[in-house]
């Protein structure tokens, strides 16, 4: 066993946008399903009554029933939460950016920590530059991967306190804008909100909500997504999805190559650009479960915060990109039909 001491380093570009261009290629019809998809408000407002209801059931109970409740139940409706931040933040919802913008403030408000409005400024840059160390907040910072290093204990305290660790790469970042308006806004609300709760339901109930968030994304089998969706668990492939029975409530996150290709096509119907294009997905690697993952992570030392692929080649992609190449290629190709048919008459 050779234990990594650096990142994996690329050439390329990042390689979703030529993916992408094959599959509209061969299979146009995904196109159609681009698109919005307004129902999910009703799912952030279901989990959110949901976390607030819980949170006032275990305000008089032991700390031990709180901490169950959070790791039990809590934890999949703040991760779910974090889909729906996740839709707001490419615009999958509405089709007024401030409108998404908005409901994800609102499903962020359980979860204690304002992180919404951040998340989609830093998330788009993901996507747009995957693997670009300045610009790639999923990436961990060079100290964080050498503190972490191979260990069970120091992986198990990354997972315990990913949230802190994601704070720690902001610095990194310098060409995003860490604060706006809306970045306070998002702050305001979830002041009031701990502030209203702490008053009227005392410290349990924001145990309950703290609790909840870190196990959402650290030291849970959810907190295996993370490892799922770029860690090189087989070979140098970048991307992995996950087909198993969590997307159930996961609202189909783990069809990350999928979202990775077509980020304008909203949660419900990722399954299907799987079922249009499987030549192109059944021949990657992917997960079937999180809970494997999850102990294989801890325990294999073989797998470290350097088993990321790392590059300096951005591509022509430009620093405000929004990443919606699905999208632009379609107008593309719509605007090469027309040029063709004028051509033919």
């Amino acid at each position: 066993m050779t234990k990594r001491s650096d990142f994996v380093y690329s050439t390329y570009s990042e390689p979703h946008r030529i993916r992408t261009k094959e599959i509209l290629k061969k299979h146009p019809s995904i196109r159609n399903l681009i698109g919005k998809n307004p129902w999910t408000f009703m799912a952030i407002v279901g989990l959110v009554a949901f976390q607030i209801v819980l949170a006032w059931l275990v305000a008089d109970q032991s700390w031990w029933i709180v901490a169950g409740a959070a790791y039990l139940l809590g934890a999949f409706a703040d991760h779910a939460l974090f889909v729906m931040i996740h839709e707001c933040a490419h615009k999958l919802i509405f089709k007024k950016p401030a409108a998404n913008r908005l409901a994800g403030i609102f499903a962020n408000i359980p979860q204690v920590v304002p992180s919404s409005v951040s998340f989609e400024r830093y998330h788009i840059k993901h996507h747009s530059f995957q693997g670009v160390h300045e610009l790639d907040a999923d990436l961990p910072n060079r100290w964080e991967a050498r503190l972490i290093n191979n260990y069970f204990i120091g992986k198990a305290i990354w997972l315990l306190f990913f949230p802190i660790f994601q704070i720690f790469r902001i610095s990194r970042l310098k060409e995003i804008k860490p604060f706006d308006g809306w970045i306070a806004l998002n702050w305001l609300v979830q002041i009031a909100f701990v502030t209203a709760i702490s008053l009227v339901w005392g410290p349990k109930a924001i145990g309950f909500l703290v609790l909840s968030f870190f196990f959402s994304v650290g030291l849970h089998p959810l907190g295996a997504r993370w490892i799922q969706e770029h860690y090189l668990t087989h070979g140098e492939q970048e991307t992995y999805s996950y087909y198993g029975v969590l997307n159930n409530v996961a609202f189909n996150v783990g069809y990350h190559n999928e979202h990775h290709d077509f980020p304008s096509i909203p949660w419900n119907r990722l399954p299907e650009i799987r079922k249009g294009a499987s030549s192109f997905y059944d021949t990657l690697y992917y997960h079937t479960s999180w809970t494997k993952l999850f102990f294989r992570f801890l325990f294999d030392k073989e797998i470290s915060l350097f088993s990321r692929i790392v590059r300096s080649n951005r591509g022509k992609v430009q620093l405000t990109d929004e990443s919606r190449p699905d999208a632009e290629m379609t107008k593309e190709q719509v605007q090469a039909n027309i040029n063709a048919s004028e051509q033919v008459r």
